[in-house]
């Protein structure tokens, strides 16, 4: 993969996707609908899957391309592949609660090494470079010409006083009954892939989830994660959470920064 023509193609497709995200998000009312897993979905999410779809199809046709909104696509198995999740946070969505991203990432031999993370409503952009490591770009985001970016990096953690990030929507007990092994300094909610960008910001140490995830709603975080230098393992023996599993559903994790001893 040419990650140096990617990186840009993914950019530009997240930033349209966005676009038409809000152009649903700023009405005053739209549909939601019911998926087969109960899990809700709108225009919105339609209209940004085809989006970047069309566009990944258009520049690389040769590379298997999972999305969470083409159900055909769940039942390929690739090890090397791209992966999407358009509205990733549709129950924020739909809340208008703002903690909603565009996710596109792309896996290589099991591994997120390239990803990018947009929160339109947030006006928030992280993303991997074609070396691997992650920035967050600030200003007007241009479509054409990247504005600055600060690079990434995890926080050094203090085991003492940990800064902790979980799900808004998806938090429960047993979540709550992990965290509470920890010594932490302070405890916030998000939502979506966001979680994983806190983390790679420093604004967070640990991330835990034990609830159901699907590879889409985690791989572009992931690559942003690892490219500030942070780790995601499973939550049973912390190996390294791979891709490309048969179904592809995610076990429960934990991301980290370097340095926190897990419990």
């Amino acid at each position: 993969m040419d990650l140096a023509r990617l990186v840009p193609l993914m950019r530009r497709l997240a930033l349209d996707a966005g676009d038409s995200i809000m152009a649903v998000y700023g009405r005053p009312d739209f549909d939601v609908r019911a998926k087969g897993d109960s899990s809700p979905v709108t225009e919105a999410d339609e209209a940004a899957d085809a989006l970047i779809s069309a566009g990944l199809r258009a520049a690389f046709p040769d590379v298997v391309l999972i999305t969470e909104e083409q159900a055909a696509s769940h039942a390929l198995v690739a090890r090397t592949f791209l992966i999407v999740d358009p509205l990733d946070g549709t129950k924020e969505f739909v809340q208008r609660r703002g903690d909603f991203t565009v996710n596109i990432a792309y896996v290589q031999d099991g591994i997120p090494v390239s990803g990018i993370v947009y929160a339109p409503a947030q006006g928030r952009l992280f993303y991997t470079l074609p070396d691997g490591t992650s920035v967050e770009e600030t200003g007007t985001f241009d479509k054409e010409t990247p504005g600055p970016t600060r690079p990434l990096r995890v926080a050094t953690p203090d085991n003492a006083a940990l800064m902790v990030v979980a799900s808004k929507s998806h938090r429960d007990q047993a979540t709550d009954d992990y965290i509470s092994r920890y010594a932490v300094q302070d405890m916030k909610s998000a939502g979506s892939s966001l979680k994983f960008c806190l983390v790679a910001t420093g604004e967070a140490d640990l991330y835990p989830r034990l609830g159901r995830t699907m590879e889409w709603d985690t791989a572009a975080g992931d690559a942003v994660l690892r490219g500030a230098g942070g780790h995601i393992v499973r939550f049973d023996d912390h190996t390294p959470l791979a891709y490309g599993k048969p179904g592809w559903d995610n076990p429960f994790f934990i991301a980290h920064a370097p340095g926190v001893v897990l419990k």
